[in-house]
């Protein structure tokens, strides 16, 4: 059976597919809530009239227009040169000690150099806007028919069509799509970095129209929030049909998210370009500039009063002498002509003399402020860029990516990061699940060691594993298990116990084959053959639902149909010896969220019995756990235990027989409260399936490995040991967070965890409540408190490691002006911080808190859109030309393909460009104090005439052989040695 004819909202029972008019619904049309869409009626004289910006959208930090005004202000940012600029133009009078052509032509020259730069650099973030803006997408016509149009085109009200594995251009309220019911799949990967698919659900109303014939009668009207960068949020109504529809975020496709297993859908554009939520979480790209070219402009202060000494002791001393000149009617110095002199020397007017040989001596003395130093380090940053792009150990063979220099404005700036802040997903993770291990029956099963354990046997210098251990059959360097077969992505699970059907010969094999009965049930994937090799493959929602489809399937339970209302497996009859299709009739699906934190299926086998098969997080499932069904509740909470130290994640399975009346009875009141359209209507579907899962038996324990990037561990430990802080910005839950925080090294089992988060009783019965302001002060201070007793714990205990987590909700609080800075003592007093549920916002806010308040070079990494905004507001944005996509990268200031060359990148060419921009600033100092020294001595020999004792010629020279040969070979040749000798 197609995806297409599956009726999934006649079997979900929550949110995502009933919205109910709130009590925000009734701010509509006031303010912050007055945006008016005409759906496929944009041509409308009233639409026009509100003038919404357009589709375009620009990433780039110059336009065509402001381009030389812009780019001309970042270079008199420079103190240098706007003193050049001041003697180029007094060098076209009198007063000038050399010709106007030799002042000038060096600054042109550097400041054209360094805007062409800029220019090239702007012009490579503009090409993948233009790229972006010119994709195509297909518009609903005024002859009723769908034609392609260029993204920038598409204007507030068209009615668009997105195919399968395309991104949406705009914000779009979903109409419906190639399912009969309406429901489309979404990845926000480059939203909120989660890689599991969320389900979308477009009104009831709407799902029928389904082709061009069907909309040539559509008009309707949507009254919706203005727009805002809150990714999580959507209020507005839907007038049809002289009918008032309440919409939720449910019915919103988003910019940059795309379309997964769903063929088609039908959307009416509500947000265009910088009016879309993604865009609205970006920020404009700032003008980034290094710790020593600020330094340097301090440095130029000091050697600017320098000069302005000395040419004012250069003047006093020649007024002194010009008055001298004519005494008592005696010309002192005859063969000058005093008598017949301007008044640049005439000893009548010796202080107006004096005044213009200081104007003077300031352009004469030039040689002290060093115009070519900027040549020179753009000359040296460029060949250190050119090092980073070749260097072979940063090249990463596999997506043939190497290293990129995307500036070469930053590279000193490398080697003096004091805190990286880090998205998770992409960037430390690969975004693939393996199921590794599980706890059946109270017995472990699964051999292979995880990335955490591997890290922790080399710490304890422990051998081979001791006989009998579970984890014995370590993998390899390569992840091998030296068992015979393919890798399947998936399935990294290796028992001779279970595998091959052994598992019929286990004492507990009734269980085995009931845990793997549960996976192979319990889930929403839907299989689907490819035609050329035959083979079943699964789409599902998560990378963890796959990963227990493929573990079933490997075992010997193979899901291999699914209809509207059964499930057909293809398993192992233990009697006969051999494989049966076996087919269950599917009766509820009580799905995951993240309030309930489990998943349960109601079905009925061939005998003719009732199940209810669960799977989810272990808080919830052993407390609903019957006095029989804890038989190995003990070993399974120590295998659990074992695993979560591990890095892995995992999910207890349990079942339990249902009688017919108790169903029938429960069955009635569920159907009931699916009906519901009241404004408590997810409580009351909740309640009652709560009712229904309990008494459970518990079955075994799963466990999967988020796999991380090749080597992140010991990177992190080796930039932890060069003290460098590491901060995770993550969108996904804490439970993920925390967990690869330990797979990662970034938090330690001798750590003590200081956690900040708004999932208490309080605040959930405030919410159930819909006080708002209630909700917001009682939230304020839980936060305050925290924070309060984090700190308090910090101090008692300063001998003890920390690790702070801090999920969504209680950052949004703990950012507010009045916390922010207490927030920020607590997290820079623990050695590693982890903030969950982070917005796109959140990551640039942290960001810039941490950059403005510790004043320390921060340096962001990540992979996806949703890391733009982190990217642009740190000092350093390094983009991972990962999974997601090319826009971290585009946003970026250095691009690699894997975390762990972050290591060298930091510590091998962040030392060195740095070192050598050091060496090379102090020896140019010393060349230009020398040569203004020597002429300022030659000055006293002279009078102090103003005369200059090089030829202009030969003084360009002179400088141009110092600075290629001298300075800039100097300090690209320094430090060329192997990056291993870096201590």
């Amino acid at each position: 059976m197609t995806r297409r004819s599956l009726h999934f909202s006649k079997l979900y029972s929550f949110s995502c597919f009933k919205s109910a008019f709130k009590d925000h619904h009734a701010q509509i049309g006031q303010k912050g809530y007055s945006r008016v869409v005409y759906c496929n009626d944009p041509d409308n004289p009233e639409a026009l009239q509100l003038k919404y910006r357009g589709n375009y959208v620009s990433t780039t930090k110059y336009t065509a227009v402001n381009f030389i005004p812009k780019s001309l202000f970042e270079q008199f940012r420079r103190v240098a040169n706007i003193y050049f600029l001041v003697v180029a133009c007094v060098s076209f009078s009198p007063l000038a000690p050399y010709t106007a052509l030799s002042v000038l032509a060096p600054l042109l020259v550097v400041i054209g150099a360094t805007m062409a730069k800029e220019g090239v650099e702007d012009w490579r973030r503009r090409k993948q806007d233009i790229e972006a803006n010119n994709r195509k997408v297909r518009v609903y016509g005024k002859d009723y028919t769908f034609s392609e149009t260029k993204w920038k085109n598409l204007r507030v009200g068209d009615l668009v069509k997105v195919t399968k594995d395309e991104y949406f251009p705009a914000d779009l309220l979903l109409l419906s799509s190639s399912y009969d019911d309406g429901i489309s799949y979404v990845e926000t990967m480059n939203l909120d970095g989660e890689t599991n698919l969320k389900l979308k659900h477009a009104l009831e109303v709407t799902s029928s129209l389904c082709d061009e014939e069907s909309f040539k009668n559509f008009v309707a009207m949507v009254k919706c929030e203005d727009s805002n960068e809150n990714l999580y949020s959507f209020v507005g109504t839907l007038n049809y049909n002289g009918n008032h529809y309440p919409l939720s975020p449910q019915q919103i496709l988003l910019r940059d998210s795309k379309l997964k297993n769903t063929e088609y859908i039908y959307g009416v554009v509500i947000f265009t370009g910088h009016d879309t939520k993604v865009m609205q979480n970006a920020v404009d790209p700032p003008s980034k500039r290094s710790k020593i070219e600020r330094k340097m402009d301090k440095i130029i202060y000091i050697l600017f009063s320098t000069l302005i000494l000395i040419s004012f002791v250069g003047s006093l001393f020649f007024g002194i002498e010009t008055k001298r000149d004519i005494n008592g009617g005696e010309y002192r110095r005859w063969y000058l002509q005093p008598d017949v002199t301007t008044v640049f020397y005439d000893p009548q007017r010796a202080s107006l003399a004096a005044f213009f040989h200081f104007l003077t001596g300031l352009m004469l003395y030039g040689y002290l402020i060093p115009i070519s130093l900027y040549v020179s380090i753009e000359i040296v940053k460029v060949l250190q860029s050119i090092f980073i792009n070749q260097d072979q150990d940063m090249y990463y063979e596999e997506t043939d990516r190497p290293a990129h220099a995307r500036t070469s404005n930053l590279n000193e700036e490398l080697g003096q990061v004091d805190t990286i802040l880090s998205d998770k997903t992409g960037t430390l993770t690969c975004n693939s699940m393996e199921f590794v291990k599980c706890s059946i029956a109270g017995s472990a099963y699964g051999r292979g060691m995880t990335e955490v354990e591997r890290a922790l046997a080399k710490r304890i210098n422990d051998g081979l594993p001791e006989a009998g251990d579970d984890s014995a059959d370590q993998p390899d360097d390569n992840g091998n298990t030296g068992y015979p077969g393919k890798s399947i992505k998936g399935f990294n699970f290796r028992d001779e116990r279970i595998m091959n059907g052994q598992w019929i010969n286990e004492p507990q094999s009734d269980v085995i084959q009931k845990f793997f009965q549960v996976l192979a049930i319990c889930h929403t994937a839907v299989p689907e053959k490819d035609e050329k090799s035959g083979e079943i493959f699964y789409e599902a929602e998560s990378p963890d639902e796959a990963a227990f489809v493929i573990a079933a399937r490997e075992v010997g339970f193979e899901l291999c149909e699914r209809t509207q209302t059964s499930i057909s497996l293809y398993e192992l009859d233990p009697a006969a010896g051999k494989k049966v299709k076996r087919m269950y009739q599917l009766l509820q699906v009580l799905e995951f969220s993240s309030s309930r934190k489990r998943m349960s299926v109601v079905v009925r086998n061939v005998e003719n019995k009732l199940f209810l098969l669960s799977k989810g997080a272990d808080s919830v499932i052993f407390e609903r756990l019957s006095k029989d069904g804890r038989l190995f509740e003990r070993k399974t909470k120590e295998h659990i235990k074992r695993y979560a130290e591990a890095g892995l994640r995992t999910l207890v399975i349990a079942y339990r027989e249902l009688d017919e009346d108790e169903y029938g009875i429960w069955e009635k009141d569920f159907s009931e409260a699916k009906a519901t359209v009241t404004a408590d209507r997810d409580v009351l579907v909740d309640e009652i399936a709560d009712k229904i899962e309990r008494d459970l038996v518990l079955l075994g324990a799963t466990a999967v490995e988020d796999k991380l990037q090749k080597g992140v561990p010991e990177c992190i430990e080796t930039l932890a040991q060069a003290g460098i802080k590491i901060w995770v910005l993550t969108g996904d839950k804490m439970e993920t967070a925390v967990n690869i925080g330990y797979a990662c090294s970034l938090l330690r089992q001798e750590m003590k965890q200081i956690i900040i988060t708004l999932d208490s009783p309080d605040i959930e019965a405030l919410e159930k409540q819909g006080d708002k302001e209630a909700i917001s002060k009682a939230s304020f201070r839980s936060v305050m408190e925290q924070i309060s007793g984090g700190k308090s714990q910090l101090s008692k205990e300063s001998s003890t490691s920390f690790g702070l987590v801090v999920d969504g909700k209680a950052l949004a609080i703990a950012l507010d002006k009045s916390l922010e800075k207490k927030f920020l003592e607590l997290a820079l007093g623990c050695a590693s911080v982890i903030c969950c549920r982070s917005t796109p916002k959140h990551k640039a806010l942290v960001t810039r808190l941490v950059k403005m308040e510790t004043g320390k070079t921060t340096l962001a990494v990540g992979d996806g859109a949703n890391d733009v905004g982190m990217l642009q507001e740190s000092d350093i944005g390094v983009g991972i030309s990962g999974a997601e996509g090319m826009q971290a990268v585009m946003a970026s200031d250095f691009a690699i393909a894997q975390f762990r060359f972050l290591e060298r990148l930091l510590l091998v060419h962040g030392h060195w460009c740095y070192r050598r921009i050091a060496i090379m600033i102090c020896y140019f100092f010393y060349k230009n104090i020398a040569f203004g020294f020597t002429l300022f001595w030659f000055e006293a020999y002279t009078s102090f005439s103003g005369q200059p004792a090089y030829n202009d010629c030969i003084l360009c020279y002179i400088k141009r052989e110092y600075k290629t040969s001298s300075s800039a070979g100097h300090a690209f040749l320094v430090g060329c040695v192997m990056g291993s000798s870096v201590p």
